[in-house]
């Protein structure tokens, strides 16, 4: 019988989606993840008796590939759609946006910059070919479209406070296509829809891990992936920093590209660098339980030099909950001294900006917290990213390597990440015909 091991390094949803794609193929699957649980990004956590993402995941309408695996698991109702709405706390005022109503009725704008915004965001929904704006920045797209005065006053701060050094390199493909995705996920020109898995993120993760061990496959918890075995240029397996080693002549990895170069340590210089070249930045995430609602809206953006948080997420106006759930995030790179301030200093300042939005919440409204830190949160999709990304089929037969970034310019999401495994898992079988 051939040998049909596979060793998948990461369980968030791309390593999950291709475990059970693999297992689903035939192929004898050993996953093996650093945290205690699946999930990744994905994972949920207890919060305060409440089993709750630890990052907040929302899903569009082009979403196919996360609908597809709930199908499979035999989930298919699983996923519920409601009517969003969005709103922007600008110049101490919380106005809706996001909608064409919204974009006129705006005080903050002139009418010749509202003409110039709202056209360019509708004709970003219809635009297909993202190529020529991989080598514009988002700065110099948004201000040849909208003016200079537009992009200081409502881009400007979500950039800066979401890239720090790095927002004036952002890419203008990869913020074309979040606003493609987010613009066409609407039942009609006046109402978003968004959805969510019933039960959280976990109802697919934990649906994905029982069907891969249900096909035989094995998925090792607490354990961290510490290099590639290689024997004469082809994969031989993975040791873990436990001193657990296993083998197989086909792995794919799916942490993110700053872990990779260390895995491949043995390997060349020139190969490593493929992977440090990929830088990212971290996020702070405080999530706030209260006993009362915030605002109406699912997100808000925030323009006010008082807070240095892009935009809050009042999660429970999506997924309902008994109490209301607001993800406050904090981006920054991890190398910034901000990064490592207490978790008490980001939920006062997260509290007081939901303050300054809602003057009526007060501490006593708070029934419970939590700050969640991740170092490699986003990559940054500087101008000319497309070519940076290194092939998932690396010099190394057998060894595959892809991340959230192999799908720019879309942003990271479970969908897209499903997609690239159940790519990954094709790709492989090919080779095995051939």
């Amino acid at each position: 019988m051939q040998d049909k091991k596979l060793i998948v390094v990461g369980a968030g949803p791309m390593g999950l989606a291709a475990a059970f794609h693999a297992a689903r193929a035939g192929y004898d699957v050993d996953v093996i993840e650093a945290d205690d649980r699946v999930g990744g990004m994905a994972a949920h956590f207890d919060f305060d008796g409440l089993s709750l993402e630890r990052f907040y995941h929302f899903c569009c309408l082009s979403d196919a590939d996360t609908l597809e695996l709930l199908n499979l698991l035999g989930k298919p109702d699983a996923m519920k759609w409601v009517a969003t709405t969005m709103g922007y706390y600008i110049d101490g005022k919380l106005e809706k946006w996001g909608e064409p109503f919204a974009l006129l009725s705006s005080s903050k704008m002139g009418l010749i910059g509202k003409v110039r915004y709202g056209l360019q965001m509708f004709l970003s929904t219809k635009r297909s070919d993202w190529r020529k704006l991989d080598s514009i920045s988002a700065r110099d797209w948004f201000e040849a479209w909208s003016g200079k005065s537009v992009y200081d006053r409502f881009w400007r701060p979500l950039m800066e406070l979401k890239f720090y050094e790095y927002a004036d390199r952002i890419s203008a493909a990869w913020m074309w296509q979040r606003i493609k995705r987010l613009g066409n996920s609407r039942k009609s020109l006046f109402e978003e829809r968004l959805g969510y898995i019933e039960g959280g993120s976990e109802t697919l993760m934990n649906g994905l891990a029982d069907a891969i061990r249900a096909q035989g496959g094995r998925i090792h918890l607490s354990a961290r992936a510490s290099r590639f075995l290689v024997n004469d240029g082809q994969v031989a397996g993975v040791e873990c920093a436990d001193g657990r080693k296993f083998g197989a002549s086909r792995v794919i990895s799916t942490i993110a590209t700053p872990y990779v170069a260390e895995l491949l340590r043995d390997q060349s210089e020139d190969l490593q660098e493929w992977y440090r070249r990929i830088e990212n930045i971290g996020c702070v995430c405080v999530v706030l339980k209260l006993d009362r609602n915030v605002t109406k809206h699912f997100w808000v953006n925030i323009s006010d030099k008082r807070f240095e948080i892009p935009g809050i997420v009042e999660f429970s106006n999506l997924r309902p909950f008994d109490e209301t759930i607001v993800y406050v995030p904090f981006y920054m790179p991890s190398t910034n001294e901000k990064f490592g301030r207490p978790d008490e200093v980001f939920v006062q300042e997260s509290l007081a900006c939901i303050r300054a939005i809602n003057p009526g919440i007060t501490e006593a409204n708070v029934l419970a917290s939590h700050v969640g830190r991740l170092k490699h949160a986003q990559p940054v999709y500087d101008t000319g990213f497309a070519a940076k990304v290194p092939p998932i089929e690396t010099p190394i037969k057998g060894l595959q390597i892809a991340d959230t970034c192999y799908y720019y310019p879309e942003d990271r999401g479970v969908s897209e990440s499903a997609r690239l495994a159940k790519q990954m898992v094709a790709d492989l079988s090919k080779k095995e015909v051939q």
